[in-house]
């Protein structure tokens, strides 16, 4: 068995590979995504927190290789299997072929694109913020395909018949996720 991380020694690790700032709070983000769904799934909130805190490490530096060297530099600093497959399990379908097995992994599947879809969506509302955002407003930009037009809406459609929830469902709880940490992640806004 490799080595179980604490929140501080993923922060390190994460930051170590990846500098630019959009990238950290995606990764805060998602963190905080996947925190918010521990807790509805009475799951270790820590260990969550870190899978999605760390699970983009290797795209700055290696995005043709990512979810690829990811598992490499984990063994390197002697992580856990657990860790490893979680993280290369975000790619399914599109850059791995480990599939999300466990909630958690159908969690992270399912709510990192949708964090990319809020977080565009916050920076050009007036209140530049998540803490207003109502899951109609998602839902009409998820609907519409130039906007945001990088985000995956299928793997967000997929992860939800994964999970066995709705759409609406998965909106409504990222949207709560995201709010805890509006700060960190940059989408307090002016509220």
């Amino acid at each position: 068995m490799g080595k179980m991380l604490t929140r501080q020694e993923a922060w390190e690790l994460l930051t170590k590979y990846t500098k630019t700032p959009s990238l950290q709070k995606h990764a805060l983000a998602v963190e905080a995504v996947m925190k918010h769904f521990a807790k509805l799934n009475n799951e270790d909130v820590e260990k969550w927190g870190v899978v999605g805190l760390l699970h983009d490490l290797d795209y700055e530096q290696f995005p043709e290789e990512h979810c690829h060297k990811v598992v490499e530099i984990m063994q390197e600093e002697g992580i856990d299997d657990f860790y490893i497959h979680a993280v290369c399990s975000h790619g399914y379908g599109i850059c791995s072929d480990v599939k999300p097995e466990y909630i958690m992994e159908k969690v992270l599947f399912t709510t990192d694109e949708l964090t990319g879809l809020i977080n565009a969506l916050c920076l050009m509302r007036p209140s530049k913020s998540v803490l207003d955002l109502e899951v109609k407003s998602v839902k009409k930009k998820f609907k519409d395909k130039s906007f945001a037009s990088g985000v995956n809406r299928q793997i967000v459609k997929d992860g939800c018949e994964m999970l066995g929830m709705s759409l609406d469902e998965v909106i409504k709880e990222t949207i709560e996720g995201m709010k805890t940490e509006a700060e960190a992640i940059g989408l307090k806004g002016n509220l």
